[in-house]
């Protein structure tokens, strides 16, 4: 694997780069030093929240290791993770004085992204899961890794599963691209099933806080929904144990573990992330990267989201879900 490098936590992240410090690497050598060495690139990644979290951060990172291993000798790779708002500029100005490649993940470092891009035009730049209409810049891509698609077959599913026809929908934060998610799950449920009722979606305000998550879940298995669906990070925890509490369940995603490891999670919905990394890393070495609005999924070439269903809910739940998938990718359904 390529080497690869990691910041310190958000409070010492925020001094070295007040303080100027050389970013390092495991080899002890400095992105000057490989750059001097010959041609290897240096590509830099901030993720704001946990590589551990089971969520959108943790299957970017998977995405990130694979880049590593697979462009290993060609490429030097720097991360950051559990970032501070308030430190995301910082960061991403720091990786932008040593990389080829700033990578930014989230939707909440849109507006950094787009500041520091601005403020580094020789940088390449690309930001992943902002807002799905997004626009690139001179020097920065716009990655979709279709949420809203994601969203949608959770919200399908759900009304699938749904025992007492309610379901509902449950955001770590009100950005633009979790709310279209929440449309996009209402817009599947009803597709799945035109007389579920699906309930205001909820946003805690945190993709992380399992207490606020739980008390959000347990709040809507008590209006009547005995499925909800997600974007949490580490807070889906709290999802599932309301769900254990109430005799409810929960769409996992966006990495789909084994079914059964947890009898609360009635389906997963996969979205590969860190396949955003790997294809902006791939046309980096390659020389053809450009800026450029991709959006992933069931209709890019190789499709990135799945649904899959925990148990046997029947075969006419699985036949439901595979029409809507053919729908999406033949584009009879649009999910932006």
């Amino acid at each position: 694997m390529a080497p690869s490098r990691t910041l310190p936590s958000p409070v010492a992240v925020a001094a070295a780069v007040a303080g100027l410090l050389l970013l390092t690497g495991c080899s002890g050598s400095s992105a000057a030093d490989g750059a001097d060495g010959g041609d290897t690139l240096e590509v830099g990644v901030l993720f704001p929240g946990s590589l551990s979290d089971d969520g959108f951060m943790e299957s970017a990172y998977l995405g990130y290791q694979r880049a590593a291993e697979k462009h290993a000798g060609a490429v030097r790779f720097s991360k950051v993770e559990q970032v501070a708002t308030a430190d995301y500029e910082k960061a991403l100005v720091r990786f932008a004085t040593t990389s080829d490649l700033v990578i930014s993940l989230g939707g909440q470092t849109d507006a950094d992204v787009r500041n520091v891009a601005a403020r580094f035009p020789k940088v390449k730049f690309a930001e992943i899961g902002g807002p799905a209409d997004g626009k690139p810049g001179a020097n920065l891509s716009v990655y979709d890794p279709q949420q809203a698609e994601a969203a949608f077959l959770s919200g399908a599913a759900s009304a699938l599963l749904s025992k007492t026809g309610t379901v509902g929908f449950i955001g770590g934060a009100e950005l633009p691209a979790i709310v279209n998610a929440a449309k996009e799950y209402r817009k599947g449920a009803e597709a799945a099933d035109p007389d579920v009722k699906v309930l205001t979606p909820q946003y805690v305000g945190d993709f992380n806080d399992v207490a606020k998550a739980k008390q959000s879940a347990l709040a809507g298995f008590g209006a009547g929904a005995d499925v909800l669906g997600q974007i949490l990070n580490l807070g889906h925890k709290g999802v599932a144990q309301a769900a254990g509490q109430r005799d409810g369940a929960l769409v996992g995603g966006p990495i789909a573990r084994e079914c059964g490891s947890d009898p609360a999670f009635a389906a997963y919905v996969e979205t590969d992330v860190g396949a955003e990394i790997e294809y902006a890393v791939d046309h980096l070495v390659a020389g053809d990267w450009k800026a450029e609005a991709v959006h992933f999924g069931l209709t890019f070439a190789e499709p990135h989201n799945d649904i899959v269903l925990c148990g046997d809910p029947g075969p006419a739940v699985g036949e439901k879900l595979d029409e809507l998938k053919r729908k999406i990718t033949a584009g009879e359904i649009t999910t932006r």
